[in-house]
């Protein structure tokens, strides 16, 4: 082993995945100095000399604080190892790993390890994603002290607050995650270095870690062992998928404008995030296969708008398929809408045309008349063919089946498919965490939305009176959910009984589509102010006016379909309300855990934690194997699925 008389590592930041080896040594002296005027480059590198003196625990500290990993065999960049003085580190900006000898705060020797990396771009570009996907892992809002927390270096903790601790020799107070351990050991973790950090997704109560012990480290190279494995199968199952190329699109710069300045909002940033990523994505030769995850009135719609838009420059088609007719119609005039001064053509196919205008919109969009066709499950028959399709956005993904996208799919092998959704459901998630599905998360809400206050309550008529007339009284307008068809008119009778100024209409799934419509189009014109109504407004109605809604029976909906009714208000800067009845006698502990979860999440943007909630609740199902689920369980889902995804592009790269 060649030895070093210095060393720089610097952290794993984007500004330093971006520079080759050799500027690292062209700027040393830069870097050096610039330490002593700006607190990035103080906080984001170490400088060691042999026989030269640097704090032990400092080091181990600001290693950690850099982003480095602590585990049991160094193999990689962006990891360490201890064993007593001996540390074994990967820095990111060298080609091999090193060991430094310590004797007690002295370095003794530096020696270069017979570890390297052949390809040192393709290891940052690794990193790079690492970063991007500590978005997805690491989302710690709405925690509650005795949540379980999995900390990348020391393994499962119990949360049990944030603290405020006065720094030495300085006046200001910081503040810390406070993480308990086996044998009430405590760990602090500064706020802003939460990056470490996940929440505990898992099947079972886990096992709290002891801190210092390195079993942590040995589990997790364990898992990582058995990982590799689970990473090439699922890779060999794609790789029939990823074979497949089509022309890249090219980007209209002017008409782009045109449409964008039609947008009458402040895009948020992950609008603008979600946005490049599709760009990018249809910027490259391989199928795009993106889902856009947002809660209910986050502006999905504006993304796929967007995604739309390109495909159209580019000569090709694009369907849109809902879940329902209502929905269909929405998104049918806000398109022609947003699109009425661009050489776009759009139209729609529902049952609600009659028989001779859907054969002429089957026939133009055969011909290549069409530009963008919106529709619902009637895009499925046999009679509808594309003439150059080429992009499929499927809005609220988890509400079609297996088999309806297969499908989709198979319309053509490299069609683009953008699904959108509030609450993925289990199997995608798992996919996207594991880097096998690429994913846009939209958790910054639009310019003053507030949060649906949320209550959940056993059923009593004086609390929905007392609700309903709140919000006549300030001339809103409320949704009333009844599930069932054959006691929904009795429904009616009783909330007129009880709300004499309420003006009732009624809607459920058996209607006449063309009835649902005229009926939705009077309640949102103001001639009725309370929608009774079955799970049919679960999807897409946009009504700024209603801020108020009453779940008659909560128990029988799923956690992410409750939070997807839930989205129905809020839509507008006023004050909103969502009321969760559950009937005393028929409340299971399963139920009360989904209403649990629901009271737990009221803050906007929690659509992607719901869904990692829906999926701990439900079980591993048949997404993962027993093996599987056992390794998840020791290290909890996010973890294991960042492990994966680092595994797969490894093997991509």
């Amino acid at each position: 082993m060649d030895s070093l008389n210095q060393l720089l590592i610097v952290g794993i930041h984007p500004y330093f995945l971006e520079k080759e080896g050799s500027w690292y040594a062209e700027n040393l002296e830069k870097l050096l100095d610039s330490r002593n005027t700006q607190t990035f480059f103080e906080d984001n590198i170490i400088f060691l000399e042999k026989d030269h003196s640097f704090n032990f625990s400092s080091f181990l500290r600001k290693l950690d604080e850099m982003g480095y990993e602590k585990v049991f065999k160094v193999t990689d960049p962006g990891e360490f190892s201890q064993k007593g003085g001996i540390i074994d580190v990967f820095p990111i900006n060298t080609k091999n790993a090193v060991r430094l000898d310590f004797l007690g705060n002295e370095i003794d020797e530096i020696k270069v390890l017979d570890i390297f990396v052949a390809d040192e771009q393709k290891y940052k570009n690794i990193l790079l994603k690492k970063l991007k996907s500590q978005k997805i892992f690491s989302e710690l809002k709405g925690l509650k002290s005795g949540d379980y927390l999995v900390h990348l270096d020391h393994g499962i903790g119990r949360f049990c607050g944030i603290e405020k601790f006065e720094i030495h020799n300085s006046k200001s107070k910081t503040e810390y995650y406070v993480l308990e351990y086996d044998k009430e050991d405590k760990l602090y973790v500064p706020l802003g270095l939460e990056k470490k950090l996940s929440r505990y997704v898992g099947f079972t109560d886990p096992k709290i870690s002891r801190l210092g012990s390195s079993l942590w480290q040995k589990t997790k190279y364990k898992i990582k062992e058995g990982v590799e494995k689970l990473a090439k199968d699922l890779l060999d199952l794609y790789a029939k998928k990823e074979i497949v190329k089509r022309p890249i699109y090219t980007e209209d710069k002017e008409i782009e404008s045109q449409l964008r300045a039609g947008f009458i909002y402040e895009e948020t940033p992950d609008q603008m995030q979600a946005i490049e990523d599709i760009k990018n994505d249809l910027s490259k030769e391989t199928p795009m296969d993106r889902i856009v995850c947002g809660d209910v009135g986050f502006g999905k719609t504006e993304v796929a708008l967007r995604a739309a838009l390109l495909v159209a420059v580019n000569s090709k088609q694009t369907a849109l398929i809902c879940p329902t007719t209502i929905l269909a119609n929405q998104h049918f005039n806000n398109f022609k809408k947003r699109f009425e001064k661009l050489p776009v053509k759009i139209a729609m196919i529902t049952r609600l045309q009659n028989k001779k205008e859907q054969e002429k919109i089957a026939e133009e969009l055969k011909q290549g008349k069409i530009d963008i066709i919106i529709g619902t499950h009637r895009l499925l028959s046999r009679d509808i063919e594309f003439n150059n399709l080429q992009l499929l956005i499927i809005d609220d993904e988890q509400r079609f089946g297996v088999k309806q996208k297969e499908k989709l799919r198979q319309m053509k092998v490299s069609l683009d498919v953008l699904s959108l959704s509030a609450t993925p459901i289990p199997r995608t998630i798992y996919l996207a965490m594991s880097s096998f599905k690429s994913i846009s998360l939209m958790q910054t809400p639009p310019k003053g939305r507030l949060a649906v206050k949320t209550k959940v309550l056993a059923y009593d008529k004086k609390a929905i009176k007392k609700a309903i007339n709140l919000e006549l009284k300030r001339k809103g307008q409320i949704y009333y959910l009844h599930n069932r068809i054959q006691t929904i008119e009795k429904t009616g009778h009783e909330i007129k009984k009880l709300c004499r100024k309420a003006k009732i209409s009624l809607i459920h799934g058996r209607m006449p589509e063309i009835k649902l419509i005229k009926i939705m189009d009077d309640f949102q014109k103001g001639k009725t102010n309370v929608l009774l109504a079955t799970t049919i407004i679960e999807n897409g109605l946009d009504m700024p006016n209603v801020n108020t809604i009453i779940i008659e029976d909560s128990t029988r909906l799923g956690l992410s379909q409750a939070h997807q009714i839930r989205g129905r208000v809020g839509r507008s800067d006023r004050e909103s309300f969502a009321y969760f009845f559950y009937d005393k006698k028929s409340l299971t502990p399963m139920a009360n855990e989904r209403l649990k979860a629901l009271q737990d999440s009221q803050e906007l943007g929690a659509g992607y934690r719901i869904a990692i909630r829906d999926l701990e609740l439900r079980g591993a199902g048949n997404i993962l194997g027993r093996e599987q689920s056992g390794a998840i369980n020791k290290i909890g889902l996010n973890l294991y699925s960042q492990i994966l995804s680092e595994a797969v592009e490894k093997m991509r790269a």
